[in-house]
């Protein structure tokens, strides 16, 4: 990573803690979870996400920050912009105007006909683990929200993603739950009722978003 991303990246935290007080003694494991998104993305991986109820909410919200501009301008590789203008000139061209170079991420809850499917016809217990066996490639990332970190079908999904050689990045409550032990990073904020533990998660991730748009789109 960049010097200027890092010091970027430590003032962000800070004003995240400054903010949220109580994440002080979180703050090394939120700089590791953001260190191993920017070097797997960095290398062409991707994101998948997943959680239930609210948890489920927060890994879509996830991901449209990640899809489009953030806080930065994210403007096209100009091969891709040379690209569009060559295969249709009028429509190329406006594409070069309106698209946005994005960070993949697939939220694995809005696949409503292969979940249910195999929901019905498998286990529903499993249907994140079968989207995380068909759409992880080693070296990608499972970022896995739990307020328990004990959801059996994520702790399924996380067991899956190890096993192919995927990374995960737990979101929990205080405890971890049996989360944390599938985890490469898993950070635990300070609560453990669960609209309290949400009511954490989002700042974090919105800063983690941050950091992922400056250090990959900002030179």
């Amino acid at each position: 990573m960049r010097h200027w991303g890092l010091h970027y990246m430590e003032a962000l935290i800070d004003s995240l803690v400054s903010r949220y007080p109580n994440l002080e003694d979180i703050r090394g494991t939120i700089t590791d979870a953001a260190r191993l998104l920017i070097e797997r993305l960095s290398a062409g991986n991707k994101i998948l996400l997943c959680g239930n109820g609210g948890s489920a909410a927060d890994a879509d919200h996830i991901v449209g920050e990640l899809g489009k501009s953030f806080s930065v301008p994210r403007p096209l590789a100009p091969e891709i912009a040379k690209n569009l203008l060559e295969v249709d000139s009028d429509r190329g061209r406006y594409l070069t105007t309106v698209l946005q170079t994005g960070i993949p991420a697939i939220a694995l809850t809005h696949h409503t006909a292969l979940t249910t499917a195999f929901s019905n016809d498998v286990d529903a217990r499993a249907a994140f683990a079968q989207q995380t066996l068909v759409y992880g490639r080693p070296g990608d990332v499972l970022w896995a929200l739990s307020t328990s970190g004990n959801a059996e079908n994520i702790l399924l999904s996380a067991i899956t993603a190890r096993a192919i050689g995927m990374s995960v990045i737990g979101l929990t409550g205080t405890t971890g739950g049996s989360l944390a032990d599938y985890c490469d990073v898993c950070i635990r904020v300070p609560e453990s009722e669960t609209y309290k533990v949400q009511e954490l998660h989002l700042p974090i991730y919105h800063l983690l978003c941050m950091i992922l748009e400056e250090t990959l789109f900002t030179s």
